[in-house]
């Protein structure tokens, strides 16, 4: 298949692949060694770099790490309980995004689907091949298929409406779809179809800030349910709307990773993604930013 150097999927690809490398070779790597592996010039490979995160490969590369995971939640931790005092909650802004979501009725979710029209597609993302799903009110469904494959990621989407029709209609849902991806800007409305456990769980993912992070126990607590962990866990899991409820963004308390639905690469790369993004909007980013000669 045709893959266009100039997409966001293709340069997560690269960047997935200079993630297995970094961990591979060690933290001091140099520039030069890790576009070798790569297959690309040093001057390319660092354009790329800066192309899709803002900054250079050498202030990228600590973002990449396996400890990004435990710094995340020791110098970002997010006061999760005061966000949703605050009314936070339900919606919120994704770079040049405006959120706003509903839930579907209990009477909807469980008749699965039964009598909706649900469009999808595959576009391009900063994480990969992304498929879409939404009905006339909003987004229902985004999964990624780069660690997953494209047939799985499709039967798992179609999984959680299986009453539903099905109409392959990318078109209706681009604007959506390129809002939510950062190629324009726009507000993007979400169809949320979970039990009443699972929507409280969403609406705490999504107050949480980008480039900050949290922990499932935080989560239950916040949610009033303190001793319910593992049945957090497996809320953030079912979340049908992957990257626009951030459930990236939730952490063991150790500072491990946990899972993540669409492969922990992925994970890993919206964290690294989303810190980086944060961090070179200070003066560090700045530099970076200016930075032409860097080693990675």
């Amino acid at each position: 298949m045709f893959q266009d150097p100039d997409s966001p999927a293709y340069h997560y690809r690269v960047i997935a692949r200079a993630l297995h490398e970094i961990d591979a070779g060690g933290p001091q790597m140099r520039l030069e060694d890790l576009a070798a592996r790569i297959g690309m010039s040093p001057g390319h490979f660092q354009r790329l770099f800066s192309r899709w995160v803002g900054v250079s490969p050498k202030r990228y590369q600590q973002y990449l790490t396996l400890g990004l995971a435990r710094q995340l939640l020791a110098d970002r931790h997010s006061a999760l309980e005061t966000a949703l005092q605050a009314g936070l909650s339900g919606g919120g802004r994704l770079h040049d995004l405006f959120l706003r979501w509903e839930a579907m009725s209990p009477g909807d979710y469980a008749r699965a689907g039964s009598g909706l029209t649900i469009s999808w597609g595959w576009f391009d993302s900063p994480f990969g091949t992304a498929l879409v799903m939404g009905t006339e009110k909003g987004l229902c469904g985004i999964g990624f298929a780069e660690e997953t494959g494209t047939e799985a990621t499709m039967t798992d989407l179609l999984a959680r409406w299986p009453r539903a029709d099905f109409v392959e209609d990318p078109a209706r849902l681009a604007p959506w779809a390129e809002a939510a991806f950062g190629e324009r800007r726009g507000e993007t409305p979400l169809l949320l179809s979970g039990a009443p456990f699972q929507i409280k769980v969403w609406e705490a993912l999504l107050a949480i800030p980008s480039g900050h992070v949290t922990t499932y126990s935080d989560i239950a607590q916040a949610i009033g349910h303190p001793r319910a962990v593992r049945a957090v866990g497996t809320a953030v899991g079912r979340n049908p709307l992957s990257w626009l409820i951030p459930c990236h963004r939730a952490l063991r308390r150790s500072g491990g990773l946990g899972g993540y639905h669409w492969g922990l690469p992925v994970k890993r790369a919206m964290l690294a993604w989303e810190s980086a993004r944060a961090d070179a909007d200070g003066p560090a980013g700045d530099a970076a930013r200016n930075s032409t000669s860097d080693a990675a």
